[in-house]
């Protein structure tokens, strides 16, 4: 992918986002609309046919962040679009006066690289769904993290 040319910027088209999500093996219901506490979608095109490379979205639920979804396509992975899209919601977070980011990782091991650190479920804001899905860690297993800004 020498000579890729990605460009990020705010949407507002979260169905496009959420289409991403579920390729992408997130748990998100089709049939829901855009979650009211969003703040801010960001997606990664490609191309001038601006194809979905990846997106962010995030979220302020009584009142913690929460990155609600991210997601990146697999050819596009390796190529750090991720962490510009996490340092992203982190600086709009810190911007807008934010001291904790929690989210839901399915891959913590990416999250861990970024800072995020894992608590236990009952440290977690009853924000998450997933926490009373049946297949919560019995199925899937995902870890609860969050990270402290400075």
């Amino acid at each position: 992918m020498s000579g890729l040319t990605l460009r990020m910027s705010q949407t507002d088209d979260y169905e496009a986002l959420k289409k991403l999500y579920i390729k992408n093996d997130l748990e998100v219901d089709p049939d829901d609309p855009m979650p009211e506490g969003v703040i801010k979608n960001w997606k990664i095109t490609h191309g001038k046919e601006e194809y979905l490379a990846a997106g962010l979205t995030l979220a302020r639920y009584e009142g913690e962040y929460v990155i609600d979804g991210i997601a990146v396509e697999p050819e596009y992975r390796k190529l750090k679009i991720g962490k510009i899209l996490l340092e992203k919601a982190i600086s709009e977070v810190r911007a807008l006066g934010g001291e904790q980011i929690f989210l839901v990782a399915r891959a913590p091991e990416f999250f861990r690289k970024q800072g995020f650190v894992t608590i236990d479920e009952e440290d977690a804001p009853k924000v998450f769904d997933c926490l009373t899905c049946p297949q919560f860690n019995t199925k899937c297993h995902p870890e609860i993290m969050r990270l402290d800004l400075e």
